[in-house]
């Protein structure tokens, strides 16, 4: 009996000391791990939603730059808080159709700006674009830009860096871009059978 006894006080004593283990601290060190493991899901998620947003090209309109099923990365934070520059390559759903896959163009004349297409050649506020005229092919159509085009507050311009072949806002159904329009600057691309994987630079 004594030795029963003497096992059983040796049990509560085990278990009386394991239950004093669980301090203060160690309670603090738990709930601060926690704390910093939902900061960092947040801060991913958020990550994700404004940097990583995949959409696929279709078509070959911005070739040499990019290539047709290639996927590029958007950034939707820049484009939210400055718009979009001179130069960036951006992602939009034409006329706001959500039905429409996504639409990838450069940027080529900004709000407040009139444009027109004259002889093949960009004209900005009235003035030949040379850098434009020759770095891409002259325009074989210049669509409803052939009269200028006085763009509002809220709209852009865009082309295809393949003029010759590519539907931007030279055509009718497409159009200026209203910025509620834009999904967000293309910022990296990667995937396709002939593009390479490299972070998407402004045209500038």
């Amino acid at each position: 009996m004594a030795f029963r006894r003497r096992r059983k006080n040796e049990f509560h004593l085990e278990y009386h000391n394991k239950k004093k283990k669980i301090t203060p601290q160690i309670i603090r060190e738990v709930l601060s791990w926690v704390f910093y493991t939902v900061v960092a899901i947040v801060i991913a998620a958020m990550l994700v939603m404004g940097f990583g947003k995949s959409v696929e090209l279709v078509g070959d309109s911005m070739e040499p730059s990019l290539y047709a099923d290639q996927y590029v990365l958007v950034n939707k934070v820049s484009t939210y808080l400055t718009g979009p520059s001179r130069g960036d390559i951006i992602a939009f759903l034409p006329n706001g159709n959500t039905n429409s896959h996504y639409y990838v163009k450069r940027v080529v004349a900004l709000p407040g700006e009139t444009v027109q297409i004259i002889d093949g050649a960009l004209y900005i506020n009235g003035t030949m674009q040379v850098t434009d005229s020759e770095v891409y092919d002259k325009m074989e159509e210049a669509g409803i830009a052939a009269s200028p085009i006085k763009l509002g507050a809220d709209e852009y311009f865009v082309l295809g860096d393949n003029r010759n072949s590519s539907e931007d806002s030279r055509s009718a159904n497409i159009g200026v871009v209203k910025e509620s329009w834009i999904l967000g600057t293309v910022w990296y691309a990667y995937g396709g059978e002939q593009g390479s994987s490299g972070i998407v630079g402004s045209g500038d």
